[in-house]
């Protein structure tokens, strides 16, 4: 049985909780073997974003190269691209390879509330890499983004987004929401063509988050290598960031949003 390989193409985060290494500690997590294309690095801590350096697109293009000539990738997860010319290249070379599973985490916003994608990228996200991936993975505040509206403060709003986003160019969406604060539970809904699922679980009070969505959505691309379908990898990716936030005050990282604690199964056995 071939190991179940899974690319992470995402920036850097300096302090460890998002971006490549939060893809990395996740992957590994949940049972898969990560490698990476790494399109930013950042200077970013719990507190914040300071800088932002994308990566030469030629560098890019010969990391996306490197990995896909020599490794049997099963899935991608794609995090923060930073810019248009970013993205086409990405685009291009997801064309040129095809891998089988591809997730997209449309990068937008930190949690620190930092903006990691300009405007004008947005754009040429939609037309370029939506029809390219098997499901996209925005939050509420990306998801008005995407769609140009504002972003739902209620359930019942949230749910008023899914048939604009049934009309964006790709498979599905994994709608999150994790933003409606006042809420006993944290719901994501899974939105096809044919079928809308919802995947609910306790609300935690934290303020250790950082690097969620990250972690959810190269979790999601681990399960999806492993050979789970869509739903069910959904399933196993839910249960798995809950559970990582769940425990994320077992770490003492920082002064501000701490992350999620990735490794929360091998702390229980220690």
């Amino acid at each position: 049985m071939s190991t179940p390989i899974t690319l992470s193409i995402a920036g850097s985060d300096s302090g460890g909780g998002a971006g490549i290494q939060a893809d990395i500690k996740a992957i590994s997590a949940t049972g898969g073997y990560a490698c990476t294309v790494i399109t930013a690095t950042t200077a970013q801590n719990t507190l914040g974003v300071t800088d932002v350096h994308p990566i030469p697109l030629a560098h890019i293009e010969a990391q996306l190269d490197a990995v896909f000539t020599d490794l049997n990738i099963q899935a991608v997860k794609i995090g923060m691209l930073a810019d248009s010319d970013i993205i086409k290249v990405v685009a291009k070379k997801l064309r040129q390879y095809q891998p089988k599973q591809v997730v997209l985490d449309p990068v937008m916003v930190a949690t620190s509330g930092d903006m990691l994608l300009q405007d004008s990228a947005i754009e040429t996200l939609k037309t370029e890499l939506l029809p390219l991936v098997t499901v996209i993975t925005p939050n509420l505040p990306e998801a008005a983004a995407l769609l140009g509206c504002d972003t739902p403060t209620s359930q019942e709003a949230a749910l008023a987004l899914i048939p604009a986003l049934k009309l964006l160019p790709t498979a599905a969406v994994l709608l999150k929401g994790g933003h409606l604060a006042d809420t006993a539970e944290s719901v994501d809904w899974l939105i096809t063509q044919e079928q809308l699922i919802s995947y609910a679980s306790p609300r935690i009070e934290t303020k250790n988050t950082h690097g969620t969505g990250c972690t959810l959505s190269s979790a999601l691309a681990s399960f999806l290598a492993q050979g789970f379908d869509l739903p069910s990898a959904t399933q196993q990716a839910k249960e798995y960031i809950s559970q990582a936030i769940a425990h994320a005050d077992q770490l003492d990282i920082g002064q501000g949003y701490g992350p999620v604690n990735h490794f929360y199964t091998f702390a229980q056995h220690s």
